[in-house]
């Protein structure tokens, strides 16, 4: 059985995750059809910034989200004193951390799925007079949805274990930023605390197993449906 603070950071960490899928899935579907569909210059370089946090360590993308949202940032800043909105060390913050991280992973299994779609059908159906936008939400949008839910499913997976931008951007408040990761981090530092931290860290590997399968399965489903 968890405790009250295990359980707190359960639900932390699975509301954190949570809003920063419904937040990041719409942007990430935008990009994905503009890195695919899309025809401008600098689109190499977005692709770049896109998948940036892959490869970068996410103590340095917490450390520039530090820099631009925090309290002396200069979209930070002005975020609080036109609306009174903060970010750094809050837990609206560590969602905004967690999306930053896994939002390459959501665009590239949207571009994948959409890449994949026959465009022969959408040229079938602006023959038929269906314009650009009737066409998107009719054919291309329900032929992405594999990969639109693969993809938020294995963002939310990620996100339940996103530990170094969380820490840095959002630090480790108790009852607001302490998620799963940061409950972990804290029972390992603790002299009597590996019980604890064995609990915590068993609790990780459950979710992030059955997040990867139910991506898996989810995507293998509705491609069965659409005929693919």
């Amino acid at each position: 059985m968890l405790s009250p603070d295990e359980w707190e950071a359960l639900r932390l960490s699975l509301g954190i995750a949570l809003r920063s899928v419904a937040v990041g899935l719409p942007l990430a579907i935008l990009v994905a059809v503009l890195l695919v569909r899309g025809r401008f210059f600098g689109r190499l370089l977005l692709d770049a910034l896109v998948h940036l946090p892959l490869v970068l360590p996410p103590v340095v993308v917490g450390y520039l989200l530090l820099v631009l949202f925090g309290v002396q940032g200069p979209i930070g800043g002005w975020l609080e004193s036109t609306f009174g909105v903060r970010l750094a060390f809050t837990r609206a913050g560590a969602a905004l951390a967690t999306g930053v991280m896994a939002f390459p992973l959501m665009v590239r299994a949207i571009r994948l799925s959409l890449e994949s779609i026959d465009r022969g059908l959408e040229e079938a159906a602006r023959t038929l007079g269906a314009g650009r936008f009737d066409r998107f939400v009719t054919i291309t949008l329900p032929l992405m949805a594999p990969g639109i839910l693969a993809g938020g499913v294995t963002a939310f997976a990620a996100g339940l274990g996103e530990f170094g931008a969380v820490i840095t951007f959002a630090a480790n408040v108790p009852g607001e930023t302490r998620t799963l990761p940061l409950a972990l981090y804290t029972a390992i530092q603790s002299p009597d605390g590996d019980a604890l931290a064995a609990r915590l860290a068993a609790l990780s590997f459950m979710l992030g197993l059955a997040g990867l399968i139910m991506a898996e399965w989810l995507g293998r489903s509705l491609q069965r449906r659409l005929g693919r």
